[in-house]
């Protein structure tokens, strides 16, 4: 059970009490089918079958151990469709002292460069994370477990596809829905947890590890048949029919959304509640992208039109190794990949299983040099590195 971890969350500085002077948005809703989360439309590849494509040149630019299991590579290729940049760091779990985990800036809404995330924990390498609400709540749309920090978010489902550890630490990529419920109330179903946005007629549960109360954001922009119950040492200490702005959380919220907020309805002030929950199957780590790549060693995407810099995770089954593929886009010596390609490449580099992570401007590769530094080791298309939501980081403690 989650439920304790889930309202246990050690409280954490989020800043001041300053009102948010951003515009309440409209309700967007989230697809699985965005390329990436700036929305930036990608340039379109010339139609052509990967045979025809056959890439002309492959040249290996650097390679080196950035730990002991871990191996960073970069190279260049050329193919009809133009030239890419190639990044990938290669995961061997079964080193003594070497660990993958879920990274965050401390908040789910808070954002962070990549180095800096990695950073907090001292790690040796790692890449960019989920797509996350980008110019708004900056929370990752999907799911998040850290090994320290327990279980961080999640939608019911929807936005479910996952890389993550299973309970014996061995990793898988896989649908990870949420199941949570309030105990002895089965009409109150919970479809978010530290969500940017609650599903229309659902209800979402906020506690102090999404950081401060972000108002109407998280029913995007509803204002009507809108309902807050806080909950504090599992009963209601109060109820309301507006949301607060920047507000630290103590003990959590429960918002019901148009039909969530008539459910919610029917609680009174002392009334008990006591959460229940956890990611299916109890991973130690879990993190979301949007689309499954590869499954069983077929790969499940088609769209081969839109080139963007991307990030991905795969697991070759045969070495037990975890794959990060980086490739640079929007920039005259890399292009960018398509689906299709990312997916193509990622077999070709032995993964059975793969996820596609954020790309564009988000993708950003982080890893120990030869001299022992950490460095961004890739080139963001936006020029500088971008703040984002959250990050798979490697970290690796030599055994005594």
């Amino acid at each position: 059970m989650l439920g304790c971890a889930l309202l246990s969350a050690p409280p954490a500085s989020a800043g001041g009490e300053k009102s948010d002077p951003r515009p309440e948005p409209h309700y967007v809703p989230q697809t699985s089918d965005r390329q990436t989360s700036d929305g930036v439309q990608g340039e379109i590849a010339t139609p052509m079958p990967r045979y025809l494509r056959g890439v002309t040149t492959t040249t290996v630019r650097a390679k080196w151990e950035v730990a002991p299991g871990v191996t960073y590579t970069r190279w260049s290729q050329h193919d009809a469709r133009g030239p890419i940049r190639a990044h990938l760091l290669t995961v061997d779990l079964s080193t003594p002292g070497l660990a993958l985990d879920y990274a965050s800036p401390g908040l789910v809404r808070r954002t962070d460069q990549v180095s800096d995330i990695l950073a907090r924990h001292r790690a040796i390498a790692g890449v960019n994370g989920d797509f996350f609400d980008i110019g708004d709540t900056g929370a990752p749309l999907g799911l998040g477990q850290d090994r320290q920090m327990g279980f961080l978010h999640a939608p019911r489902g929807g936005w479910n596809s996952a890389f993550f550890l299973d309970a014996k630490g061995r990793p898988d990529i896989g649908y990870l829905p949420l199941k949570m419920s309030v105990l002895h109330r089965p009409n109150l179903a919970i479809t978010n947890v530290n969500s940017p946005e609650i599903r229309p007629g659902g209800i979402g549960i906020y506690t102090k590890k999404w950081g401060p109360t972000s108002g109407y954001r998280v029913t995007g922009g509803q204002q009507q048949k809108v309902r807050m119950v806080r909950v504090v040492n599992q009963r209601v200490v109060e109820i309301k029919n507006k949301l607060t702005v920047n507000k630290h959380i103590n003990g959590f919220l429960m918002i019901g959304r148009g039909e969530g907020a008539k459910r919610l309805a029917g609680l009174r002030k002392g009334s008990k509640v006591l959460l229940r929950g956890r990611l299916q199957g109890g991973p130690t780590m879990a993190i979301t992208g949007n689309k499954f790549l590869i499954l069983d060693g077929v790969v499940q995407v088609i769209n081969d039109r839109e080139m963007h810099p991307r990030t991905a995770i795969g697991i070759d089954r045969d070495t037990g190794e975890v794959l990060m593929l980086l490739i640079d886009g929007r920039q005259s010596f890399s292009r960018g990949y398509t689906m299709v390609e990312l997916a193509e490449l990622m077999q070709d580099l032995g993964a059975d299983e793969a996820l596609n992570l954020d790309g564009g401007g988000s993708s950003t590769m982080v890893a120990r040099g030869p001299s022992g530094g950490m460095g961004v080791v890739n080139s963001p298309s936006d020029g500088v590195e971008r703040m984002v939501a959250n990050a798979i980081e490697v970290t690796y403690q030599a055994p005594r």
